[in-house]
């Protein structure tokens, strides 16, 4: 495995805006200033959290969206009900966000993003405080799957200092600054709250529930392909949780493909999805070093087409579950045995 693990703070760029370096971390060791980037930054910065809740006792994932392009904001609140293999969302945009939407340069500081749909339809709240994520969210007229109607949640997600997460900083062969900034942090429990579906509450620390968290900044090129996939859930006592992904940015220096264990990462190298015309069909997963080879089941897609403007976004997610086998540092097997996840392919010009 031929990759630069970066195991201290540092600063992501240079003053001409390019990578200071180029590689991948356990923490978010890398110093974020957008002041740094180069370019139009209203039509090529890139900013976003994204959350996606899995609470596996009552059969559901909720994913939240909050990201500013610029040029717009786009806000999204979807639910994916595993029983009924069917999956519904609300959508708002804030035209000209010019990136005062609240959204942060630090994954890890104490701070909060608010959005208020004008017509009411949707609001989101990300509050980060200490080792608590706080989740705030409201779709009042959404209706579910089952044919219920509103979407509420309040909640905590708990992600102590020392939990290991994916990170990292690339950019691209042919513009060295257009850079991609992330974090994946996979696995993070519920330790209070709910979510109500229409007139029913879950209590989600009550029922496990477990999250995974994107948090992306970059400088992007107009066109791009990504592959992503994650996982989460409690086998033998213990949170396991998987990060895929590959397709955009120069990705020899680092990868985002490692596996977790408790709060512990074990990276892997290249990984790549094969997979047919059907993507309702088993997905096969396996990396270059013969450590994992999983097969995705999908059962409930959740896809969209958006082509507006400028703005070009064909996804295509699908939740469903993961088996097979990924092999720990030492030399161990780790079985995955119906692990709840997701699996994604994204076509963007933004």
């Amino acid at each position: 495995m031929n990759q630069h693990e970066i195991v201290q703070k540092t600063t992501l760029l240079r003053r001409d805006g390019s990578l200071a370096e180029c590689g991948w971390a356990r923490h978010p060791y890398f110093a974020y200033r957008r002041d740094y980037v180069k370019g139009p930054l209203w039509l090529r910065l890139k900013e976003w959290d994204y959350y996606a809740i899995l609470d596996e006792k009552a059969g559901f994932w909720c994913a939240l969206t909050y990201s500013d392009l610029g040029y717009a904001g786009l806000f999204a609140v979807a639910y994916v009900d595993l029983t009924l293999g069917k999956a519904v969302q609300c959508d708002s945009i804030r035209l000209l966000s010019r990136h005062r939407s609240g959204l942060g340069t630090s994954s890890t500081d104490d701070g909060s993003s608010t959005y208020c749909d004008k017509d009411g339809k949707l609001t989101l709240t990300f509050i980060r405080r200490g080792d608590l994520r706080h989740i705030i969210f409201n779709a009042p007229d959404l209706v579910l799957p089952d044919g219920r109607r509103g979407l509420l949640g309040d909640f905590s997600l708990y992600q102590n200092r020392e939990k290991e997460s994916i990170n990292i900083a690339s950019s691209w062969a042919e513009d060295r600054k257009a850079f991609y900034l992330n974090e994946k942090v996979v696995g993070m429990r519920a330790v209070d709250g709910f979510i109500r579906r229409g007139g029913h509450k879950s209590d989600l620390s009550q029922d496990g529930a477990l999250a995974i968290l994107d948090w992306g900044r970059g400088r992007w090129t107009r066109e791009n392909t990504w592959y992503w996939a994650s996982a989460t859930g409690v086998r033998d006592g213990k949170i396991l949780g998987l990060n895929l992904g590959y397709g955009f940015s120069d990705r020899s220096s680092a990868t985002e493909n490692a596996f977790f264990i408790d709060d512990r990462l074990v990276k892997l190298g290249q990984v790549t999805f094969e997979y047919g015309s059907d993507l309702m069909k088993d997905w096969r997963m396996k990396d270059d070093e013969g450590r994992l080879d999983l097969v995705f089941t999908p059962c409930t897609p959740r896809t969209s087409r958006f082509n507006v403007l400028v703005i070009l976004s064909d996804q295509k997610q699908y939740f469903g579950t993961f088996s097979g086998t990924l092999i720990d540092d030492d030399g161990s097997p780790v079985h995955l045995d119906g692990l709840c996840g997701f699996a994604e392919i994204v076509h963007n010009k933004w």
